[in-house]
């Protein structure tokens, strides 16, 4: 089994950085604000907003990534001493290059600092400068982050912390676009993804780490509920988010053609519920690691088809 400690090639010191931010994970999360404020509007903002947006999300990603792992820098330091080897499955998206830079060594505690304080900085000032309510948005999102990652070794209730970290960005970007939104709209975006986010991406990703964790003593949904039970809440998740796409067609003042409806139900079912009823099946690590990575190409699907949608 391939490691991230023995992996066969020395990532050059960047790639190092971008393991530490998840970045090839981060880019297709920014996905998520840019469907938010599509499913808005109905149309691409402004040159000004896109490009500022841009920045923005991608320094957010990146430094809210990268925050995980310095927070987590002493637990991931544990796991590693007392399991050994860190299983890094082909395909995982959160292991392109090498996984937790930082506790094995490869980057010092306090370059992670400083990569994260910077792409930090400059997130809040391009949120600052689209609403500061952006700003404010992504601050409380840091702290639910570290709030997350301290919670670790608490209570598996830490996966609900998760989900509202995923939908702030998507939250902060109707913001962006329009200071005066509808409440009901908001409400139904940040449910999406929290729900998208429990049951796609923290359970899935927990479950392919049990054996780490269990033995770790840290306290996630797939240790305190066990197979049978993680898989179903992965199923009643995922078809909460489902249906909340649905409710959003209503509740978007945007004018999107019947296209949404075309689009939106293949991607939901060859992105989430195939690999979620393989899981339920199959209840492996395997299976979930596949639906985790599945699920994360979930927002730029549904991008495409909001875009296709609002342009037909």
């Amino acid at each position: 089994m391939e490691t991230g400690a023995s992996t066969a090639s020395n990532p050059s010191r960047i790639k190092l950085f971008m393991a530490l931010s998840r970045t090839p994970h981060g880019i297709l999360d920014m996905a998520a604000p840019a469907l938010a404020a599509l499913f808005w509007l109905g149309a691409i903002p402004s040159l000004y907003v896109v490009t500022i947006g841009l920045i923005t999300a991608f320094a957010g990603y990146t430094a809210v990534y990268a925050l995980n792992d310095v927070v987590d820098y002493r637990s991931d330091r544990r796991k590693i001493g007392e399991c050994g080897e860190l299983k890094c499955l082909p395909g995982d998206l959160d292991a392109v290059y090498v996984r937790h830079p930082l506790a094995l060594g490869m980057l010092s505690l306090g370059d992670g600092i400083i990569w994260t304080a910077a792409w930090g900085a400059l997130a809040l000032l391009g949120a600052w400068l689209l609403n500061p309510a952006c700003a404010v948005i992504f601050i409380l999102g840091c702290v639910a982050e570290t709030i997350y990652c301290l919670m670790l070794r608490l209570s598996w209730t830490r996966t609900l912390v998760s989900g509202a970290v995923k939908s702030a960005g998507g939250v902060a970007a109707i913001y962006a676009v329009s200071p005066k939104t509808s409440a009901a709209f908001v409400i139904g975006f940040f449910l999406w993804f929290f729900f998208w986010e429990i049951g796609g991406q923290n359970i899935p990703n927990d479950w392919a780490d049990m054996e780490e964790d269990v033995r770790t003593g840290a306290v996630t949904v797939p240790v305190r509920f066990g197979a049978e039970g993680s898989a179903r809440i992965v199923s009643w998740c995922l078809a909460v988010a489902v249906f909340m796409s649905m409710v959003l067609f209503r509740l978007t003042p945007a004018r999107l053609s019947a296209f949404y409806f075309a689009g939106s139900i293949p991607a939901a079912l060859f992105l989430l519920v195939l690999p979620a009823w393989k899981l339920y099946c199959q209840k492996s690590p395997d299976c979930a690691r596949a639906l985790f990575n599945r699920a994360t190409y979930y927002p730029l699907a549904m991008f495409l088809v909001i875009l296709l949608s609002a342009l037909m």
